[in-house]
């Protein structure tokens, strides 16, 4: 049986030959500067439009005191009369001598007393009114009533209880920012989709269980609204209620100003009033970001 001649000459060809490696095309990196750019455009986005409209206000208001004549003081004399206030918040001078910074430090320790009692008795009241509709019938209208009274009718009735003007300064912060609390966490918790409540009765969870991985999570968007909203009644409330009773916080600190006739140190703790009551609301809403990221809105 003749065998077919294979050509040797071809085999030893194909096997000496090489593949070539094409390179492939390089991709240019983005410089520091490339990619810093649209990060700067953002915070330039953000930063300068208050500015521009800041010193518009000071240029308005400046031209607008300027004269002697004028009762209310100009940004140069405030900064005049009240450098030591701005550049140094936390000097020590004496017992009553104290630093800005100091007198608020003072008053949000009061108010994290009596906002964290409120938050945490808050949830509770809501969770409950929420969930049961005898409790939502017989509660809801109380709490309703409760919260129109203004906070500093609250404070004669707290000095006469506590007999002392911290306890009731809390107290009177506590008052105050439950209600918020109370009906917002009350209508996340009856706007729990029934799906949820399903998976709860299928899972078999006792009450603790269904607290803390059913009502919670799904009431936390509501429940982190009545938290903005009572944290910032808090600081109003705290400093009304020191110009009353007294001591070395932020509102004591206005009241005995203004018997002063300091009205250029007044206009400098609004400001500090008004950037700490700035940062605790943003501070709430990212931890509400952080705590609620993932949670399906009702």
């Amino acid at each position: 049986m003749n065998m077919p001649i294979r050509n040797t000459e071809n085999v030893v060809a194909l096997t000496q030959a090489s593949a070539e490696v094409l390179p492939m095309p390089q991709v240019p990196a983005k410089s520091l500067l490339s990619r810093a750019l649209p990060m700067m455009s953002e915070i330039a986005a953000r930063i300068v439009p208050p500015l521009i409209v800041l010193a518009i206000i000071l240029v308005v208001w400046q031209l607008a005191t300027n004269s002697p004549k004028a009762s209310l003081p100009s940004p140069l004399k405030i900064w005049q009369d009240s450098k030591d206030l701005i550049v140094d918040p936390f000097f020590v001078a004496g017992p009553q001598d104290i630093g800005l910074g100091l007198r608020i430090l003072t008053s949000l320790e009061r108010v994290a007393y009596g906002f964290g009692l409120a938050a945490i008795a808050g949830v509770l009241l809501g969770a409950i009114v929420g969930q049961s509709t005898w409790a939502m019938r017989g509660l809801d209208p109380i709490f309703q009533v409760l919260r129109t009274v203004p906070p500093l009718a609250w404070l004669p009735l707290s000095l006469a209880a506590f007999r002392d003007a911290n306890p009731s300064a809390i107290f009177v912060i506590f008052i105050t920012a439950i209600w918020p609390v109370i009906i917002n966490t009350a209508v996340g918790i009856r706007n729990i989709p029934q799906d949820y409540r399903n998976v709860a009765l299928v899972l078999k969870l006792n009450p603790i269980e269904y607290f803390y991985k059913i009502m919670v999570p799904s009431a936390a968007p509501y429940i982190f609204t009545g938290l903005r909203i009572g944290i910032g009644l808090s600081w109003l409330a705290i400093v009304a209620a020191e110009m009353l009773t007294g001591g070395v916080g932020i509102g004591f600190f206005i009241w005995d100003a203004w018997n002063s006739s300091r009205l250029s140190d007044i206009v400098v703790a609004l400001i500090y009033i008004g950037l700490v009551g700035f940062v605790l609301d943003r501070l709430v809403a990212g931890v509400s970001t952080i705590v609620t990221r993932g949670t399906a809105q009702s």
